[in-house]
C-alpha cells in the first residue's frame, strides 16, 4: 500500500530531545523554566526587534497584540480579506470595525493601492499578513501608517525567516506576530511570539499573557486588568530554542521544495504558480500553492481525487468577510471578489520539510493526470 503523503511534517533533527531532556531533568516544564527567556531573547535577536513575549500560540499572539491597542467600540483596523479567521477574533471581540482589503491576483497577498482609500477618522491600525511565502509590499503601507499615525501588525507567521528588501519580516511593525504550530518554518508543537521595540507595549504585553498578574510580589493577586493565561511552556520553548539553531537549513530545503514543483508544473496549462520573486523579495515557499483555472471546476474536486490518490492537500482561506461568524457581528461585505475567487480555485500541495523529491513527484505526476482527466471528460 502506497504510503499517505501529508500535506505537512514536521523536521525534529537538531536538539529537540536533548532539550526537552533537559526541562524533564531539571524539572523546569512550566512557564517559569530558563528555556522560555532564552527562546524569546535568541528569536528578538534573529529578527531584530527589542523585546519578545513568547504565548502559547499564533491566535494568542494576535488576540493579546489587538487588545494591547485599546480599541474602542467603532474603531476600525484595516486588514485583507484573505487571511485566517485568527487576525479577526479579537477585533470583533473588542467591537471595532474590520475593514476588509481585496487581494492580489498575482502576489496573493493585500492590494496596496486599496489601502489609503479604505481609511477614515476612525483608524487606529493596518494589520499585514505576509501570505504562503512571499512578503507583502510593506515600504508603501509603512508610509501610509506614519502620515495617519495608525499602529502596523505584522502577521508573520508564515513567513519565519523572510526577508523584505535584505531585512527580516517581523521587524518591520510596530507590533510582530509569529506563530510555531507544526507546519510552520520552525515549531513548538503549538507556541506564538509577539516582538515589539516599544518597552510600554512589551509590558503591557506580558501582562495580558499572564492573567494581568500585578509585578508587585505583594499585590501578585490583586487584577487591574482582564488578561489571558497563555504562557508558553519551558518544552515548548526548549524545542523552539533547537528549531531556531537550524533555521537556515529549513529554508533552504523550503526554497528546494519550491523549485522542485516549479520544475515539474511550469508548463502545465491552467495552473497558476507561486511568483518565484518579486523586486523586494524571493518565495520562501511556506507552502506550495496554485491556483486552477476554473476550467478545471473548483480546487476542491482536484483535492478530492488527489486525497483519493494517498495525497493530503489543504483549501486556501474562505475570505474574512464573507465568514458567517463576521457577518452575525453585522459585517457583511459582497467585496473582496479576488479573496472569493481564490478560495475556490486555490489549493496548496504538499510542503513539509520532511518531503522528498520523489514525494513531489508523485504528487505532480497525480494532479496532471487529474487535470488531464478533467479536460478530456
Amino acid at each position: 500500500m502506497k504510503k499517505f503523503i501529508p500535506v505537512n511534517e514536521p523536521l525534529l533533527d537538531g536538539n529537540e530531545l536533548k532539550y526537552v531532556s533537559d526541562c524533564i531533568n531539571s524539572g523546569w516544564i512550566s512557564s517559569e523554566g530558563p528555556f522560555v527567556n532564552r527562546f524569546e531573547n535568541e528569536f528578538a535577536n534573529y529578527i531584530g526587534k527589542k523585546y519578545a513575549v513568547a504565548v502559547s500560540n499564533g491566535t494568542a499572539a494576535i488576540d493579546i497584540s489587538i487588545e494591547s491597542l485599546n480599541l474602542k467600540p467603532g474603531d476600525e483596523v484595516i486588514l485583507p480579506a484573505f487571511t485566517i479567521i485568527s487576525c479577526v477574533n479579537q477585533i470583533l471581540r473588542a467591537g471595532a470595525k474590520p475593514i476588509f482589503i481585496d487581494s492580489d491576483l498575482e502576489t496573493w497577498n493585500i492590494v496596496v493601492e486599496q489601502i489609503s482609500n479604505s481609511i477614515s477618522n476612525k483608524t487606529k491600525a493596518i494589520m499585514v499578513v505576509h501570505i504562503y511565502g512571499l512578503p507583502v509590499d510593506l515600504d508603501p503601507i509603512i508610509s501610509i501608517c506614519k502620515k495617519h499615525n495608525l499602529v502596523l501588525i505584522e502577521d508573520t507567521a508564515e513567513v519565519i525567516g523572510q526577508t523584505y528588501k535584505g531585512k527580516m519580516c517581523g521587524s518591520f511593525g510596530d507590533i510582530s506576530t509569529f506563530s510555531f504550530y507544526p507546519n510552520k518554518h520552525i515549531t513548538t508543537g503549538e507556541g506564538g511570539m509577539i516582538l515589539t521595540d516599544s518597552e510600554e507595549v512589551y509590558n503591557k504585553l506580558k501582562k495580558l499573557k499572564n492573567l494581568y498578574f500585578s509585578e508587585n510580589p505583594d499585590e501578585r493577586f490583586i487584577h487591574q486588568e482582564l488578561g489571558w493565561n497563555c504562557r508558553m511552556t519551558n518544552i515548548q520553548a526548549a524545542i523552539g530554542v533547537a528549531q531556531l539553531e537550524t533555521i537556515e537549513i529549513k529554508l533552504q530545503k523550503k526554497r528546494l521544495i519550491g523549485k522542485w514543483y516549479n520544475d515539474r508544473l511550469k508548463n502545465i496549462n491552467g495552473v497558476q504558480l507561486p511568483i518565484a520573486k518579486t523586486d523586494y523579495a524571493d518565495n520562501i515557499y511556506w507552502v506550495y500553492a496554485i491556483l486552477l483555472d476554473e476550467k478545471y471546476g473548483e480546487a476542491k474536486k482536484i483535492r478530492k481525487s488527489l486525497e483519493l490518490q494517498g495525497i493530503g492537500t489543504r483549501p486556501f482561506f474562505y475570505p474574512l468577510n464573507r465568514q458567517p461568524i463576521v457577518n452575525k457581528y453585522g459585517f457583511s461585505d459582497e467585496n473582496c471578489k479576488n479573496a472569493f475567487m481564490m478560495y475556490k480555485q486555490g489549493l496548496y500541495l504538499p510542503s513539509g520539510l520532511n518531503l522528498s523529491n520523489d514525494q513531489v513527484n508523485d504528487v505532480c505526476d497525480n494532479l496532471i493526470i487529474t487535470l488531464k482527466e478533467i479536460i478530456l471528460l
